[in-house]
């Protein structure tokens, strides 16, 4: 039986313990280290004011330079140090987008199939002397379930035409047609009762809208109602007997 490359093995000593052999591994390892690495080069090796050795990474505190160097070939220093190892390359990786990410919503193309037919007509209120406007627009090919809108936008807000304070635009919309829009005059209009209403036809497909402009006279009463509202009431002090 050979027993020359027994750990510390003596003819007639019978086998070498688990716990022998761990130590005379260690014993090895703790020797090459020596040899081989310079402490002071250590990142982790912080010598305390009571001249002990500590390890920053993984915060424990040995009495010796040896029992340090022991203490970095051990189990827990490497597996510290490769789980830094992990973490530093996954801070220098750069960020990549997530494979779960949103669908993008593509606007629905509709193809136009040109401008709806219209009348505009004129009118005014004998009562009120306001000045009115009708639209009737025509949609005989409007999609299934879709009803007509429309909307004011001023002079600055269109890019079409130069801007000019005194107009304002009134937009009717409805797919597949095209948008057709009307310059009417930029006056207030009155949203009061029976004097702005729209109405839609599904039977004829016909869109109506009709509207009034407020009078100067009209605007002018709502402008000093407004500013006596706003006016704080007087107080009258009675003074009675004796102060």
């Amino acid at each position: 039986m050979d027993f020359d490359h027994r750990v510390k093995g003596r003819t007639g000593s019978g086998p070498i313990s688990d716990a022998q052999r761990q130590l005379a591994q260690r014993d090895r390892l703790l020797k090459l280290a020596m040899e081989t690495s310079d402490i002071s080069k250590n990142p982790y090796l912080l010598r305390n004011h009571l001249g002990k050795f500590e390890c920053k990474l993984c915060l424990t505190v040995h009495n010796t330079e040896a029992n340090f160097l022991a203490h970095t070939q051990g189990r827990r220093h490497q597996a510290n140090l490769a789980r830094r190892k992990a973490l530093d390359e996954k801070k220098d990786e750069p960020l990549r987008p997530t494979t779960a990410t949103m669908p993008k919503v593509l606007p629905r193309r509709t193809i136009k199939i040109g401008r709806p037919g219209y009348q505009v007509i004129k009118q005014r209120d004998p009562a009120t002397g306001q000045l009115g406007l009708v639209f009737e627009i025509q949609y005989p090919e409007i999609e299934a379930n879709l009803q007509p809108r429309h909307r004011f936008m001023s002079a600055f807000e269109q890019k079409v035409q130069v801007p000019d304070k005194n107009f304002q635009y009134l937009i009717f919309a409805a797919a597949p047609y095209e948008n057709i829009a009307f310059k009417i005059p930029n006056r207030e209009i009155d949203k009061g009762e029976n004097r702005f209403e729209t109405q839609w036809n599904k039977t004829t497909k016909t869109f109506k809208l009709q509207l009034f402009f407020k009078t100067d006279e009209q605007i002018e009463v709502e402008r000093k109602r407004r500013e006596a509202s706003h006016t704080a009431p007087s107080l009258k002090i009675e003074y009675r007997g004796r102060l």
